[in-house]
């Protein structure tokens, strides 16, 4: 797929293909593609070439100068992640930090926030985790129990998180927590910055259906964090919350979309291989795989259109969550009946082909992110008006 974002990004976009080009070889082309939100997979490869990225200037190209970045445009942000997803280059193993966190502080923390934590994301020397969900607050943030209460100059954070992407490998978390006692719902939360190299803090692994153990849950036992490690105001932690999310279903949904693209031409070019295509029900499934992700395509146009010309994404960055998982889920399950009996074999030690592994970490995609339930009620309730679910 080409895209030309026109003449003003021209040369930013010819430099990127060169480096990119110059770059992207041996054990990085090697592995082309590998990695996801939720694959940890050849994970020192991938923060090797996070290093490779980041000494090259490619890291934060939006983010300002006194913090590491290189000062450039939203377009400049927007043409790098095509290009980079277009190259198949590695999954960021820095994803969660570059994606989220760092657009959170830029959007919402202190100054001194982000000349601390800034600059060592983009040197890729310290790692970040995401502890939002929780058991009984997953998709509804909402009711999260994690407590922190002020004590002198830190807070002290009790509870436990779960399904902590990669936070195993995380140097600190960002922690939403109940710091008023009092508070039902939305009220009463804050997000707090907390580091995990503390006797307050275990990680356990989760391991998941496809053998990885990228998935955590973590258990904060009055765990210490400096009284300056708030993110926005005390109490306010879901407006910070908000903001993380919304900015993970912008732009973010770009690089997975042509991946989709990928999958589905790949197993076209495959079932052509296997004369699969005389069978008209296989066909027509083909075809709709195929309009399926040229319509994610022009949904992601619409979001960044609405991104450049400095809107804040409306209904379709819900809808796009919602239609690019549950397609996705549905690409997956045509791959596997294509493969035949074959699909359900694996390799010695559990290996996994790609498209075995692309099936089963797809079943997760209707869950992390917000769930197809909780979006099917925003779309409902936010954008169509219909009566609000009933609640206890």
């Amino acid at each position: 797929m080409e895209m030309d974002f026109g003449p003003a990004v021209r040369d930013f976009r010819d430099e990127l293909r060169d480096w990119l080009a110059d770059h992207l070889v041996g054990e990085f082309a090697a592995h082309r593609g590998v990695g996801g939100p939720t694959d940890g997979e050849a994970w020192e490869v991938r923060l090797a070439w996070d290093r490779e990225l980041s000494s090259g200037g490619w890291l934060g190209v939006g983010w300002p100068k006194e913090y590491g970045g290189r000062g450039l445009g939203l377009l400049e942000e927007i043409v790098f992640e095509y290009e980079y997803a277009r190259a198949n280059a590695p999954y960021r193993a820095t994803g969660n930090a570059l994606d989220l966190l760092g657009p959170m502080l830029l959007k919402m923390g202190g100054e001194e926030q982000k000349k601390r934590f800034l600059p060592p994301i983009l040197a890729v020397e310290e790692l970040w985790g995401q502890g939002f969900s929780e058991p009984g607050a997953g998709s509804d943030l909402a009711s999260v129990r994690t407590r922190a209460e002020h004590d002198g100059d830190q807070w002290v954070v009790s509870g436990q998180k779960v399904w902590t992407s990669f936070g195993i490998h995380a140097d600190w978390l960002y922690v939403l927590a109940r710091t008023d006692p009092d508070s039902v719902r939305h009220k009463g939360l804050t997000m707090l910055l907390v580091p995990t190299d503390q006797p307050g803090v275990e990680i356990r692994p989760i391991r998941n259906l496809a053998g990885q153990d990228e998935f955590a849950e973590v258990f904060l036992s009055d765990a210490r964090t400096g009284a300056d490690m708030i993110v926005g105001e005390v109490g306010q932690g879901w407006r910070t919350a908000m903001t993380t999310l919304g900015i993970e279903r912008g732009t973010t949904l770009l690089p997975q979309q042509l991946t989709f693209e990928r999958e589905a031409e790949a197993l076209i070019d495959l079932a052509r291989e296997r004369g699969a295509l005389d069978d008209p029900m296989l066909r027509r499934r083909l075809i709709d795989a195929w309009i399926s992700v040229r319509i994610m395509r022009t949904t992601n146009l619409r979001t960044l259109a609405e991104l450049t010309a400095g809107r804040t994404p409306g209904a379709q960055s819900t809808t796009a969550k919602l239609y690019a998982s549950t397609r996705h889920q549905q690409l997956g399950h045509l791959a596997q009946e294509l493969a035949g009996p074959a699909g359900q074999i694996v390799g010695e030690d559990y290996g996994l082909d790609t498209r075995q592994r692309s099936f089963l970490l797809s079943l997760a995609e209707t869950i992390y992110g917000g769930s197809s339930e909780i979006q099917r009620n925003i779309i409902g309730e936010q954008l169509l008006g219909l009566p609000r679910e009933p609640r206890p």
